[in-house]
């Protein structure tokens, strides 16, 4: 969808786009600048940058992905062939892994994929941030939902700042609702009377704490410290939960979703997910987007494939494993490749949706049949970024949270460092 505005033209602030059988409420534009605005004002239309990670849980065999040439000037692999009319617009990665990945089981690696926490679920073990809880952090407050949790189970890619698992949507018919759906009146106020019951306990439970810590020692009071800045954290987001409340939602004419019922349709659901993202994003509803794709033990809803889904992902080079496999995935791969191109067609202030959003997909493991976590399979698109060639990274600068830190740098994070980095990992420059 795109829009075409003559220079000297002026919008009015209630202007509606219209095309392909939706409708869209603009954002603030600079053809809605009176004539006499300044270029300051100007400047603050610029369209925000965006941030989706997306992980598939049971990995990708990756001698079908990677190919063997580096640079601009390699041939297709089996699960680039269709994404090759996007080719400019992503770059692939070999190389890459986070440290010290053994666990309490061979898949717990996905607990760490986007923090890089090390030895994930053993005795002890205590997670950190997610790269885009951190970008939340940041970005979140400028939008209605500071960051959106999706999977395609309950499942997600996200860790709060004290190391708490986030908990994910997996109903694309809720999510919309959640999205788009303005509530009724009293709805509405029952919904800020939940606010500001919340915000009440808060403050009695501070006021506690803070009584409590005169008589607590020196290690104590830095746990409760911790304690103090998490009820902050928490209190800050009601009260921007309360504010935007009372401010509609996005008007689309796009037709809600239809859960999919059928478990094993593992490809559907991440298709309605992932046609959800690209209305979130255009409607700047949220800046900052994860989505687990989980795999699953049981024969998915894909022809040609016959045999359990996570059987096949530990086919101990079995060549007819393998083929069913790489069914599955290529599948995958096309379900990436229609979201890259939907990203791309909606234009913003003269550039592509997919210009302003990094997309990271990937994998926890490099070698699923395995458990290993060696050299990951990773596809960066758009966010700006120069593309068009396959990465690999030296092995002895394999730190995947690099990546992340020049991530988080671009969405406005001031920080050099992300978890277990050792530097900054710019993909224009590798």
């Amino acid at each position: 969808m795109s829009l075409h505005i003559a220079t000297k033209c002026h919008l009015s602030r209630r202007a509606l786009l219209r095309g392909a059988g939706a409708t869209l409420s603009l954002p603030f534009l600079e053809a809605m600048l009176p004539a006499f605005a300044t270029r300051a004002q100007a400047a603050a239309t610029e369209s925000p940058r965006r941030f989706v990670a997306m992980c598939a849980t049971l990995g990708f065999h990756t001698p079908f992905l990677f190919p063997e040439e580096t640079g601009a000037d390699y041939a297709l692999t089996p699960y680039l062939e269709p994404l090759k009319d996007l080719r400019g617009d992503f770059s692939v990665v070999s190389g890459l892994a986070h440290a010290e990945q053994s666990g309490a089981n061979g898949h717990t690696s996905e607990m760490t994929w986007l923090t890089s926490a090390k030895h994930p679920g053993l005795a002890g073990f205590k997670n950190t941030v997610s790269l885009d809880q951190l970008i939340a952090e940041k970005v979140g407050v400028r939008t209605r939902f500071p960051s959106m949790i999706l999977g395609t189970g309950s499942e997600s890619l996200s860790w709060s700042a004290s190391g708490v698992p986030l908990p994910a949507e997996s109903s694309p018919s809720r999510a919309f609702s959640n999205l788009f759906v303005d509530g009724s009146a009293a709805e509405v106020d029952a919904q800020v009377r939940d606010l500001k019951r919340g915000r009440s306990i808060l403050d009695t439970v501070l006021g506690q704490a803070k009584k409590l810590r005169g008589s607590l020692g020196h290690r104590d009071q830095e746990k409760l410290d911790e304690y103090f800045a998490a009820v902050r954290d928490l209190e800050g987001q009601l009260v921007q939960n309360e504010e935007w409340v009372h401010r509609p939602k996005p008007k689309i004419d796009a037709k809600p979703p239809t859960d999919i019922q059928r478990r094993t349709d593992a490809i559907g659901k991440m298709k309605l997910l992932q046609d959800l993202v690209v209305l979130a994003l255009q409607t700047d509803s949220t800046r900052t987007v994860t989505m687990r794709l989980s795999g699953m033990n049981a024969v998915p809803d894909i022809e040609g494939v016959t045999q359990d889904w996570h059987n096949l992902s530990h086919h101990g080079q079995d060549p007819a494993k393998i083929e069913e496999l790489k069914v599955i995935e290529v599948a995958e791969f096309k379900a990436l490749g229609s979201f890259i191109g939907r990203l791309k067609a909606v234009q913003e202030n003269g550039r592509s949706l997919l210009d302003e959003t990094a997309v990271l997909f990937g994998s926890n493991l490099g070698n699923a049949s395995a458990h290993n976590t060696a050299n990951l399979p990773i596809l960066l698109a758009g966010g700006g970024y120069k593309h068009g060639r396959h990465i690999a990274i030296d092995p002895q600068k394999q730190v995947f949270s690099n990546l992340f830190v020049s991530l988080a740098q671009r969405m406005g994070v001031e920080t050099d460092k992300f978890g277990f980095s050792t530097g900054v990992l710019d993909i224009d420059q590798a």
